[in-house]
């Protein structure tokens, strides 16, 4: 077991080993590595050429990256925070989402845009904007994985591919413990198919990144008192569950919330209404469809920021608690 960044890196290591046309660029990502040290010594390894610093304009980053892909090469461009990706949002919707579509597929641009948000501390590094990626971004995969062992599959995917992508890790994920795989630069994962976490009978939680270990700690309260949960990772975004996977579980549960980091009407209603709408899962409902996302506002600037600006594992026991209501005599009101 080790520091989850140190996943990457090994998985960063062995593309770079596979195939010479990969190289990074963005801030800090040379010399120091990254600020989450998932390039920590790949500059020294693989020379300046291939690990590059930058200077702070995120757009420039992202207009390097789409003239080096659309020449050939396979760049990967960090945006260090989430956040900044403002910055870059017009380039990217304008010169890079829509580029084979009004090519007819003439060109393409392979860019990876790696970036990190979700859970942490701070007014600009802890936001999750989805619904403005979800909005602007069509044309790019968009992948939200819960861990960097599922970062460095999709990052296996996505470089042996030839379609622009926007990875976003967890930020507050680097230092917790993962194993390394054998096989770090190899496995690869699909692009929209969700993974059930836990099999529950009662209830369907949707969910992906950092959510995911606090709907988890929930679901193990809720266990507690007798409610089963479901967990499902949708792991990307654009797609999205491409094989309905999801209503099948809502049929099994008959019951189903969406959870995630971003403002009300984001992340959680494009959920929403791809399983209610497009899969048809209101047929099977037998309590009102919820959402449990973010408060309407900035992350709070303190340390216990996260804690109250977003769900945590005591919101979503109370959500689901309350969508029991069709037992009264087995989930009395506790509050």
């Amino acid at each position: 077991m080790v520091d989850a960044r140190e996943v990457l890196q090994a998985c960063f290591d062995a593309n770079f080993q596979r195939d010479p046309s990969i190289f990074a660029i963005g801030e800090d990502v040379g010399k120091i590595g990254d600020v989450n040290q998932a390039f920590a010594g790949l500059q020294d390894k693989f020379g300046e050429l291939r690990v590059t610093d930058t200077g702070i304009r995120e757009c420039t980053i992202v207009g390097q990256g789409i003239g080096a892909a659309l020449r050939g090469l396979r760049p990967i461009t960090e945006i260090q925070y989430l956040d900044y990706l403002l910055y870059a949002v017009q380039i990217l919707s304008d010169d890079l989402a829509c580029l084979q579509y009004r090519t007819k597929g003439g060109q393409k641009a392979p860019l990876i845009v790696r970036t990190r948000g979700h859970r942490l501390e701070g007014i600009w590094h802890s936001g999750s904007p989805m619904g403005m990626i979800l909005g602007s971004l069509r044309g790019m995969h968009v992948c939200v994985p819960r861990n960097m062992t599922q970062a460095a599959g999709f990052y296996n995917t996505l470089l042996r591919s030839d379609e622009p992508a926007l990875v976003i890790e967890c930020l507050n994920g680097y230092r917790l413990k993962e194993r390394i795989p054998s096989n770090v630069g190899e496995f690869t994962l699909p692009l929209g198919r969700p993974e059930v976490l836990q099999a529950g009978t009662d209830i369907t939680i949707v969910t992906y990144g950092s959510m995911c270990r606090i709907v988890m700690e929930a679901a193990k309260q809720l266990a507690e008192v007798g409610i089963s949960a479901e967990v499902i990772d949708v792991q990307t975004l654009l797609p999205f569950d491409l094989d309905h996977m999801i209503v099948d579980s809502v049929q099994k549960t008959n019951r189903v919330l969406f959870a995630d980091e971003d403002v009300p009407g984001g992340g959680t209603a494009f959920m929403m209404q791809h399983v209610l709408d497009e899969q048809q899962a209101y047929r099977f409902l037998d309590a009102q469809p919820r959402c449990l996302s973010a408060q309407p506002h900035r992350p709070a600037y303190s340390s216990d920021g996260d804690y109250f600006s977003k769900p945590n594992a005591e919101d979503v026991f109370d959500t689901v608690y309350v969508m029991s209501e069709a037992a009264p005599e087995r989930f009395p009101e506790i509050y």
